[in-house]
């Protein structure tokens, strides 16, 4: 399971709740972090790359790139050059489309994703006749991988993701928000309390692990070590491990 930093951890306890046997190994591109500000050029390689090498060294049945940017910008890529299932992840507009009743949807994302014609298509697609309003949260990746820390973080960072989209023409009557990055439904308490009563929260966590548990489906598992994590930036760190070890994961190790 692969992601630039923590985010994929919500995809990972989603997961487990589908397939708590298999073995997993979660990857975290911390170098790399974060790739909401990076060109398409530069997170296509980058994500490709690491793939590629991690593949090669950890033999796995399946990847999941955790990570909607890296997704959005990388997933056609990373499947023509890798001899192993991939599956994706895509912002949840969807099932957001089915859920809204004002016909307003919010959708709060890393720079990079919400400006992808990926995002465009799946708009035209699936919330034809509703209306779409994005909005950069970057703060959200940070906000996320320190509270994972056991750090600190400033309400007015959940409150300015809130008012990003409420600001825009119709963003009073959301009631309705995708959380298009991985990391976001790791503060979704603190985004809630942001927004106010009567808005709801959908992320494709679920979704991936369904279909995750489809292309495994008979397969058997035997987890022979405890499941560990890698991570591309060194040196460890430390203060994230009882935070690892809720979602399952023992050890970690620099890849």
């Amino acid at each position: 399971m692969f992601d630039s930093g923590v985010g994929g951890l919500s995809v990972l306890a989603e997961l487990r709740k589908a397939l708590p046997a298999a073995p997993i190994i979660y990857a975290a591109d911390n170098a790399g972090l974060p790739y909401g500000t990076k060109s398409e050029a530069e997170i296509a390689a980058r994500v490709a790359g690491l793939l590629g090498r991690m593949t090669e060294r950890f033999r796995p049945r399946l990847a999941c790139i955790a990570c909607n940017t890296a997704s959005t910008i990388a997933l056609g890529m990373a499947r023509d050059v890798l001899h192993v299932p991939i599956v994706g992840t895509v912002p949840a507009i969807k099932p957001a489309a089915g859920l809204t009743q004002t016909g307003v949807i919010g959708l709060l994302g890393t720079a990079a994703t919400i400006r992808q014609a990926y995002v465009d298509n799946l708009e035209a697609e699936f919330a034809r006749g509703k209306r779409l309003i994005r909005h950069a949260a970057p703060g959200l990746v940070e906000a996320a991988e320190a509270r994972l820390r056991g750090l600190p973080v400033p309400a007015s960072v959940f409150e300015e993701a809130a008012a990003g989209l409420r600001a825009q023409a119709d963003g009073e009557r959301i009631d309705t928000v995708v959380l298009a990055c991985t990391h976001f439904p790791l503060v979704q308490d603190e985004l809630a309390r942001a927004f106010g009563p009567g808005v709801r929260f959908v992320d494709g966590a679920t979704g991936i692990a369904r279909r995750i548990a489809s292309l495994t489906q008979g397969q058997a598992y035997a987890r022979a070590i405890p499941d560990y994590a890698v991570f591309t930036g060194g040196p460890l760190d430390s203060t994230l491990l009882p935070s690892l070890a809720r979602y399952g994961i023992e050890r970690a190790e620099v890849f």
